[in-house]
């Protein structure tokens, strides 16, 4: 019997976002998974991106991110495909718009928290997104993500850290 990606994807999202057993799964929404580390405090959503032909040197997932403690809440994260060169231009497109990205290694987020949430409120209305940057070899590549699920995973994780 074969199986496919959206059978192995909470697998998948468990190898990739929890390396300690000390994570709460809220749950698994299309694409999207929902999370909970009591320890640290923070939850977060976060998907692997789609399967790629080109190479990779590592794992990329997308992740949004609250630490209550922190008072940090919405932060995107992208793990990506490959790493970056020093000067690298990272750009995240969902539907028609574009936002620059800063990065370092095999990192990118948003500038600040203004970027993040109108990249949030784009993820929710959106059907896919992408992320390209120039990795250290001096190529283009880019990383593809399904947001099927990711509005209800961003909920998910937002009321699994409410009132912490």
């Amino acid at each position: 019997m074969r199986r496919t990606l959206p059978t192995l994807l909470p697998l998948i999202l468990l190898l990739l976002a929890a390396p300690l057993a000390a994570r709460d799964s809220l749950g698994v929404f299309g694409m999207w998974g929902a999370f909970r580390d009591p320890e640290v405090p923070r939850c977060y959503a976060i998907a692997a991106a789609d399967s790629s032909r080109n190479r990779r040197d590592f794992e990329p997932y997308a992740s949004v991110g609250t630490w209550p403690e922190r008072r940090v809440r919405g932060q995107v994260h992208f793990r990506l495909s490959r790493e970056l060169s020093s000067t690298p231009r990272v750009r995240l497109s969902i539907g028609g718009q574009r936002f620059d990205l800063t990065g370092g290694g095999n990192d990118a987020w948003a500038a600040n928290a203004g970027a993040d949430a109108t990249i949030v409120a784009a993820m929710r209305g959106g059907r896919s997104m992408s992320v390209s940057a120039t990795d250290n070899r001096g190529n283009r590549f880019t990383d593809r993500y399904t947001l099927s699920g990711a509005a209800t995973a961003l909920d998910a994780a937002a009321v699994g850290c409410a009132g912490r």
